[in-house]
């Protein structure tokens, strides 16, 4: 565990911040629970910060003590506190915790030649054969195409899935392609300036030359577009088709050591994350 994890007793967050911004709710004090956050017939604090995977209960009983949990915008340090998760948020070091234990967020590294698809009627293997008959309802978060490997996100919490998605939030997502080189000098900027496309103007966040030996070169694409195959058409825009492309970050989440055709559960940090990234 990282002292960036909320987790950690000795992490502490710089945050002047949630508790001084316009319209946050005081402090909590007294010797007893608050009463605009207190549920009586709620579930204890601490029993559901352990549940969202945040430690044991003493653990969770520690960062309540020491004022990095809020809920509905209220820092409650008194360990009697009882909320209903249904109904309240809950954050911890300004990172919103799922309270709801229904709630599913995954990461999968997708091989090549896999649909990003829960069937297909052509008999293809699709994300649906790696999730072991899960009984939750999943979305796949941001559409991968057949031949493209790399980081897609599963989930049952729809809101998230929409606000992942949807172009206002303007999530980056960060791709590594091999493509045939050279590369044009001028490449990175018409890419960033914007390429006309069957389907209108689209451009990326970022681009980098990592690597290239004759013939064939290695890229880094940032861009927060989700249409279809548009890292693999601004390429071939530019004179470099890709040969093979993977996607390696989705917003906050990156894919990291995690090897081909493996699932992972997110971290309540990195739910956290992807929250404060759309907003939630």
């Amino acid at each position: 565990m990282n002292s960036h994890d909320p987790r950690s007793p000795g992490h502490r967050s710089k945050r002047p911040t949630r508790r001084a911004r316009a319209g946050r709710k005081p402090v909590q004090t007294g010797h007893g629970p608050v009463s605009d956050v207190h549920s009586a017939d709620g579930v204890r604090l601490q029993k559901v910060l352990a549940d969202a995977g945040l430690g044991s209960r003493r653990a969770c009983e520690q960062l309540i003590s020491e004022g990095r949990v809020e809920v509905d915008g209220v820092v409650v340090t008194e360990l009697g506190t009882r909320i209903d998760p249904e109904k309240q948020t809950v954050h911890v070091d300004t990172l919103r915790i799922t309270a709801h234990t229904d709630k599913v967020y995954l990461a999968f590294n997708k091989p090549k030649k896999v649909l990003t698809s829960m069937s297909d009627p052509e008999g293809r293997k699709t994300v649906a054969d790696y999730l072991k008959n899960r009984p939750e309802r999943l979305f796949y978060v941001g559409r991968l195409d057949y031949e493209t490997e790399g980081l897609l996100l599963l989930t049952n919490d729809g809101e998230l899935s929409n606000r992942l998605t949807h172009p206002r939030y303007e999530v980056p997502k960060t791709y590594l392609a091999q493509v045939r080189g050279p590369v044009p000098k001028d490449a990175g900027a018409r890419l960033r300036d914007g390429i006309e496309l069957e389907d209108g103007m689209a451009h990326v966040d970022s681009f980098r030359l990592l690597d290239s030996t004759p013939g064939r070169a290695l890229v880094e694409v940032v861009l927060h577009s989700g249409r279809n195959r548009i890292v693999r058409r601004l390429l071939e825009a530019v004179g470099t088709p890709v040969e093979r492309l993977v996607r390696t970050q989705f917003g906050p989440i990156a894919l990291a050591e995690q090897r081909p055709g493996k699932m992972r559960d997110l971290r309540p940090h990195e739910v956290g994350e992807l929250m404060k990234a759309v907003d939630l």
